[in-house]
């Protein structure tokens, strides 16, 4: 019955902007002014009523180049607010020259919630990560590359970009992250479908068919690698849409969002 009522408090929210305060922090996890600028490092949080626990850090796409922190970020607010999870929108660092840049600031991050736990009213071992498009694969690369002391405890991951090959891959993507050039070594490096191990965090997964920026066959790489490791994963391709939805509105927006709460309440929140 409980999960009933989440599920039916999560579907009336459907569509509701959050009245949570933001509060900025920096990757340190302290108080900030924020100035709005791409460039700057910084998180957006949005503390729930009645907070359980679980908390969801959201790596919004922008091909690497840039960041969509709205519609891939805090608009997903007053979604995972009303089932009780706490969000943390993160204007993770670019890479520039630098691929270890952008996973290196959301461990940091995820350094400092953990130490904030109990001020922040959440559990240091229930901290997910979230990520669509260029998003995708950082929080695929936090849910395959993490430290020992970053480890995920789910991944939510929105027509992700996983793949750095350049037959499956964005290749915007891949120029921004790894150079007009990668080296083979790092082409596999960043090439999640071939770095899921038996310890990667349980996934849920959702894209359109008609996709037409990253080929489906990225999402379906993964999955199979997570069943392959006895890893939990979710998949839904939903028959149209395109690329980039985000919390905007599309033909199977409240499916996606009813399958998505159907999976926090089975798996996460349970």
């Amino acid at each position: 019955m409980k999960k009933i009522f989440f599920l039916l408090l999560a579907l009336c929210a459907v569509g509701v902007q959050t009245n949570a305060a933001v509060v900025y922090l920096d990757l340190d996890g302290n108080v900030v002014d924020q100035s709005y600028t791409t460039s700057n490092l910084y998180v957006e949080m949005y503390a729930p009523a009645n907070p359980s626990g679980v908390s969801v850090m959201i790596y919004p796409g922008g091909a690497y180049a840039w960041k969509g922190m709205t519609y891939e970020g805090s608009d997903f607010a007053p979604f995972y607010n009303e089932l009780g999870i706490t969000v943390f929108v993160v204007s993770y660092q670019l890479p520039y020259g630098n691929c270890t840049a952008p996973l290196q600031s959301c461990e940091r991050f995820m350094r400092a919630a953990k130490n904030k736990a109990q001020e922040w009213n959440i559990d240091p071992d229930k901290i997910g990560v979230m990520g669509s498009s260029a998003g995708g694969h950082l929080a695929s690369t936090h849910a395959t590359a993490f430290s020992a002391d970053t480890r995920p405890a789910f991944q939510v991951l929105l027509y992700p970009v996983i793949s750095m090959s350049s037959e499956l891959t964005h290749a915007e993507s891949r120029t921004n992250l790894l150079g007009a050039t990668p080296s083979d070594e790092r082409i596999y490096e960043y090439s999640n479908e071939l770095q899921v191990k038996d310890n990667s965090p349980m996934a849920y997964i959702a894209l359109s068919e008609d996709d037409w920026a990253v080929p489906v066959d990225n999402s379906m790489l993964y999955y199979k690698a997570c069943l392959d490791h006895n890893i939990p994963v979710e998949l839904h391709i939903f028959p149209t849409g395109g690329h980039g939805w985000g919390f905007n509105d599309f033909d199977y927006h409240d499916i996606f969002l009813e399958t998505l709460q159907n999976w926090l309440l089975t798996n996460v929140l349970k």
